[in-house]
């Protein structure tokens, strides 16, 4: 019987946050087992929401401050201040995210991180010892030189001129002066929560892979990723902290190459679920669980490489337990993501995508209500029965998944 599901969902991108997510499937699990004992488990990828659930989990809180966005506009953006008062949580898409660029100005070649700079340097006003900068939901593919440029940094073009705003703009960079960076960066110790298989140059560099997601056309994807290897040369040169690899180092692509960036710094990149599913207990919320239910706004072949219901997965076989995901759309490689057992589309029907966007809620929670009828038609089944015997009886096929 299922009698304890664990729902355990990212977000939506621009649509719905990874709580009002959990919330919707809770009410489409409800419908059909109105029993049972839900453990919401609403899951951070450094993305958007991140500071708040931080901040929730540790007795922390949010502070407001005023900022530069990614198209040049001040607005209301956020840090967490964590429970202890000596660490700050800069959630880069609060002030840089791709939901704050305005359809008809997406273009990263333009936009930039300058307020994730403004951002820690609040968090250094604060006192704080640790910074942890969030990555995900980026607008951005600048490389992180905005922050660098608000944090002190001078970009200077071959006639001694600083650099406007904007990756495009790193085609003409001829030298970065350090010089006046912010001396307090020097006594705080820089984390930086990121997806590993993002990189900054190469054939699978950040601009190739996320430039078209963020509105690049194919001309402007190779025009953004020259400048990004002129950037990731000149900026190793000139300013990065010696042995570090900007090119292709594991995270050094995150939210459009602002991993590289604060890797200049000293910054640490670290796997970011392990550096954020810590302060949420998930591992031992798993092993209570009879089912998972995790979702995203797509499972593809993407997926596995640091996505949220792979994370779920990978990490709720090593408890043996069954895993549920939902996902906005299915697309390649959706019926191969290790660890998902069963995986299950919101549309019921085709529907143009601002009309999705609209309904997103409503359309989870009732995928969620008939996906779970055909679980538990399943277990009355004979043949369901038979496996669920086979598997208390210890002859459950171990699961590949590590």
């Amino acid at each position: 019987m299922l009698t304890r599901v664990l729902v355990a969902p990212g977000g939506f991108k621009e649509s719905l946050s990874a709580e009002s997510a959990a919330d919707a499937i809770a009410a489409g699990v409800r419908r059909v087992l109105p029993g049972a004992e839900i453990d919401l488990a609403p899951l951070v990828d450094g993305g958007e929401g991140t500071a708040a659930a931080l901040a929730a989990a540790t007795g922390g809180r949010i502070v407001t401050v005023p900022a530069t966005g990614p198209v040049g506009e001040t607005v209301a953006a956020h840090f967490a201040l964590l429970g202890g008062g000596d660490t700050a949580v800069v959630e880069m898409a609060a002030v840089a995210g791709l939901a704050l660029v305005p359809h008809g100005l997406r273009d990263p070649g333009a936009t930039t991180t300058y307020g994730v700079g403004e951002l820690i340097r609040a968090a250094l006003d604060r006192g704080v010892r640790r910074i942890l900068v969030g990555c995900g939901d980026s607008g951005t593919s600048d490389g992180g030189a905005g922050a660098l440029q608000a944090l002190g940094a001078r970009l200077l073009d071959e006639d001694g001129r600083e650099l406007a705003r904007g990756g495009r703009e790193l085609t003409r960079l001829h030298r970065v002066d350090p010089t006046g960076l912010d001396p307090r960066l020097r006594g705080t110790e820089l984390l930086v929560a990121c997806n590993p298989f993002n990189v900054l140059c190469g054939e699978r560099g950040v601009a190739r892979v996320f430039g078209p997601q963020k509105g690049a056309t194919p001309t402007q994807v190779e025009e953004l990723s020259a400048a990004l290897e002129h950037w990731a040369s000149v900026l190793t040169r000139d300013a990065a902290v010696p042995g570090t690899d900007l090119r292709s180092a594991p995270g050094t692509g995150a939210s459009g190459g602002l991993g590289a960036g604060l890797a200049a710094l000293g910054a640490r990149l670290l796997p970011r679920f392990d550096v954020l599913l810590g302060h949420l207990d998930l591992d031992a919320r798993l092993a209570r669980a009879d089912l998972v239910v995790t979702a995203e706004g797509a499972l593809d072949h993407q997926t596995p490489h640091g996505k949220v219901p792979a994370e779920v997965a990978r990490r709720a076989k090593l408890h043996g337990r069954p895993v549920l995901a939902l996902a906005g759309t299915l697309g390649e490689g959706a019926h191969q993501v290790p660890g998902v057992d069963a995986c299950h589309g919101i549309l019921p029907a085709p529907m143009d995508l601002a009309e999705a966007l609209l309904r997103a809620r409503e359309l989870l929670t009732d995928a969620t209500e008939r996906a779970l009828r055909m679980i538990v038609l399943g277990t009355r089944l004979p043949v369901a029965a038979a496996a669920a015997q086979a598997e208390v009886s210890g002859t459950q096929r171990p699961s590949t998944v590590r």
